[in-house]
């Protein structure tokens, strides 16, 4: 009886730090998304797309490159997130067949379907990361998508969500640690929550330092004015050839 009432405790805690953290993350990508890795790495592959697409003739093949290291990734955690779920699948049901005694809705069953539920989770978010990467591809190469500001915003949303999804699926393999755990009882699940937050919290968050040496205004300030519609239609003075590299916003990043 106090091992189940330590579980009815410690167990429900224990997912509720989890969810809290990850909602407190998800409000400050929101909110305030330089503050945070995740949204930092949004913009930086925002600009990436747009440098990328600037020539598309002459960084495509760099463009597709990148993008099959990332898919071979989400690849990679896909295979392992699906081969895990069978294996658990196989020894739970060896085990039902062996024990009369143990039902498919016992206590023991509830932990082997939760962490089978974590590895299906980041299967299918690794799918769709590939799916999203595999669209990115051949859009990105697409020369006449050049001087078209709105479908480069597109390719560039479509980057981050396969990169958002890969992300979520990551966060089903932290949590199918915490699951795992439990079987061990409920104080290792809860201590395992505990400190996957706070490991997290300091991979998740960018130092003060970081966000100045990258210059947080500057991702604003090339969207504004470095894109492929003002250089079509020029409206600015040439600069003498002395001051060039003065005023330019090279120097400011």
């Amino acid at each position: 009886m106090e091992k189940e009432q330590f579980e009815l405790v410690l167990v429900p805690l224990g997912l509720l730090v989890f969810l809290m953290y990850h909602i407190w993350l998800v409000y400050s990508i929101v909110h305030n998304p330089l503050r945070t890795v995740i949204g930092l790495n949004a913009e930086s592959r925002h600009q990436w797309v747009f440098a990328m697409m600037s020539e598309p003739m002459k960084n495509g093949v760099l463009a597709v490159q990148t993008i099959r290291n990332n898919i071979m990734a989400s690849t990679l955690l896909s295979t392992t997130a699906i081969t895990l779920s069978s294996l658990i699948g196989i020894f739970a049901s060896s085990t039902w067949s062996d024990d009369t005694s143990s039902t498919p809705f016992g206590h023991s069953s509830i932990k082997h379907i939760s962490v089978t539920i974590c590895f299906l989770i980041a299967f299918l978010c690794n799918v769709q990361s590939i799916r999203y990467y595999c669209h990115v591809s051949f859009l990105i190469t697409a020369p006449t998508l050049r001087d078209k500001r709105e479908y480069m915003e597109y390719i560039a949303v479509t980057l981050n969500r396969g990169s958002h999804a890969w992300s979520i699926g990551l966060r089903a393999f932290y949590l199918s640690f915490a699951f795992f755990l439990w079987i061990y009882g409920p104080i290792a699940m809860f201590a395992c929550c505990c400190l996957t937050c706070l490991v997290l919290f300091f991979l998740d968050t960018t130092a003060k330092i970081t966000r100045n040496i990258i210059h947080s205004n500057s991702f604003r300030k090339e969207r504004g004015t470095h894109d492929v519609e003002s250089s079509a239609e020029p409206d600015y003075h040439p600069l003498p050839a002395n001051n060039l590299y003065q005023n330019s916003d090279v120097n400011h990043v």
